[in-house]
């Protein structure tokens, strides 16, 4: 029986959210892969795990589009690894990552798979040098058969299908320019896919290992993959444990890791970072009214964690040279914990650049 502050600490420990410094090499959550999605991305998720973003060169990262579609940042020099570890399981499993395209390939008689490798030819034959997300799009509607194609009301356009455009980039050896918006297409120096991913890289293991114990189904939730994909995969390394009266799975080699794991530190959590990905979420946040509240459908704000435990949220407030943090907590918070969360909102601040107005707490 494993209860939920357990589970909590461990994936604070996992995930290095209570250490004060570490180096990209070392940074656990670049195997999975870091969402750089809002002003407070994958560059402010390395730093609340003690990374001097400010001190990286611009080539130790490289952005992807790779699980759910969504921009990751990994290691740069990790791209061959990674590119092989976000491969769909089959054509099943790609046919579900793409979602409503997959329809119109089906019914022409086109694998999945095959889709995404003639996608990925056309697109790195079109991006020789830099290219606009757009301009990548409109030449590919020139040359694609119709099942890629689908019309765009908002723009009076056909297009290619969006998920299929994203899955296909890392297949063609493609990043995306950081910082970029609309996303610029690149190609990668010196691109070679691995045969097959490490073990650290592989991301039903990454999943165990950085937001354990899970399902099959959370893993397969997370990564937009069929559940019998996911357990035909599962690691035979992992023992069982009983969280809220659910069997999950973790890697033995975690178990004295579950055991003795205890976090303190306070963090603020941007909107998308890998701790609120986790596909129990009501683990993470037992109460359905915090849970809407953290999680909305439009407009996430970020997470206020505090000692393995989410105490609130948070959202940015700027307007022209003026940043204030607005905190709506869930309990009653001490006047150290509030201290150390004034202390965290300086910090975002330094990382954006901008001074600190206020911490507004509700």
């Amino acid at each position: 029986m494993v209860d939920q502050r357990q589970v909590m600490n461990f994936r604070v420990r996992a995930q290095q959210l209570d250490r004060a410094e570490g180096a990209l090499g070392n940074t656990a959550v670049l195997d999975i892969g870091v969402q750089d999605t809002g002003p407070d991305g994958g560059r402010w998720a390395l730093a609340v795990r003690g990374v001097d973003v400010a001190a990286m060169s611009a080539d130790d990262l490289i952005l992807l589009w790779t699980v759910r579609g969504a921009p990751h940042l990994y290691r740069r020099a990790d791209v061959g690894e990674v590119a092989a570890a976000v491969e769909p399981f089959s054509d099943a499993d790609a046919g579900r990552r793409i979602y409503d395209a997959a329809k119109p390939l089906k019914a022409a008689g086109i694998g999945i798979l095959a889709a995404l490798d003639e996608l990925a030819a056309h697109m790195r034959a079109i991006v020789t040098e830099p290219t606009v997300k757009g301009e990548v799009s409109r030449r590919l509607a020139e040359v694609m058969p119709a099942p890629y194609l689908r019309f765009c009301r908002p723009c009076d356009a056909t297009h290619l299908y969006e998920m299929p455009f994203r899955l296909a980039a890392v297949r063609a050896g493609l990043e995306l320019q950081l910082d970029t918006s609309p996303p610029v297409l690149q190609r990668t120096a010196q691109f070679n896919k691995a045969a097959a991913p490490e073990d650290r890289f592989d991301l039903i293991r990454a999943y165990l290992r950085l937001l354990g114990p899970a399902t099959p189904k959370h893993v397969a939730d997370y990564l937009d993959a069929p559940v019998k994909d996911v357990k035909t995969r599962w690691p035979e390394d992992v023992i069982e444990v009983v969280v809220g009266g659910e069997v999950r799975s973790l890697l033995a080699a975690d178990e004295e890791a579950l055991e003795s794991a205890d976090a303190r530190a306070t963090r603020l959590l941007g909107p998308y970072d890998l701790f609120l990905q986790a596909k129990d979420r009501a683990t993470l946040v037992p109460g359905a009214a915090h849970a809407k509240e953290l999680w909305p459908v439009l407009g996430r704000p970020g997470a206020v964690l505090v000692d393995g435990e989410l105490v609130g949220t948070w959202r940015p407030r700027k307007s022209g040279k003026t940043f204030k943090v607005a905190v709506q907590p869930w309990q009653a918070l001490s006047a150290t914990t509030r201290n150390d969360i004034i202390e965290q909102a300086e910090r975002l601040a330094a990382y954006r650049s901008v001074p600190l107005a206020d911490v507004e707490f509700a």
